[in-house]
């Protein structure tokens, strides 16, 4: 599992010209499936963004967490952070999880961040699975991690 996170000030997505995700500060998760990856990930994945701790406290410091400060995670699939371009220039997909099994994967983890996001009082919004979306954000830093899960 491969996720790309970006510190935002807001981020929405669209499909069809319809918004179906929005977070005002907070996290930009993309989400990227391998081969043979389970939902045990899913819950590893929300718990490590909702305690990263990439937000400055009052000394200027990385030391508050999306759960700390009760802010938002929009959860975007992105099959292509996978794509390896080792060999030539044109990507290769054969590490990136299929998409009837990566679909329940990522269905499981709106499930679970949906849950999340209750408990802990932050917001929550999706993407939407093998659609072409359009995503718009500002960055904030910016602040871009990369982890491998």
């Amino acid at each position: 599992m491969r996720l790309v996170v970006q510190r935002v000030l807001r981020a929405s997505v669209q499909v069809d010209q319809e918004l179906v995700g929005s977070i005002e500060r907070g996290l930009l998760v993309f989400v990227g499936y391998g081969l043979n990856e389970d939902a045990a990930k899913n819950q590893k994945a929300i718990e490590k963004i909702l305690q990263l701790r990439i937000f400055e406290d009052s000394e200027g410091k990385m030391n508050l967490s999306v759960e700390d400060l009760k802010l938002g995670v929009l959860w975007v699939s992105q099959f292509t952070l996978l794509g390896d371009t080792r060999k030539g220039n044109r990507p290769s997909f054969t590490e990136a999880e299929r998409p009837d099994k990566a679909r329940m994967l990522y269905e499981d983890l709106c499930d679970r961040a949906q849950l999340y996001s209750t408990i802990k009082k932050t917001s929550v919004g999706f993407g939407k699975f093998q659609e072409q979306m359009q995503v718009e954000l500002v960055n904030d830093g910016p602040v871009t991690l990369i982890l491998d899960l």
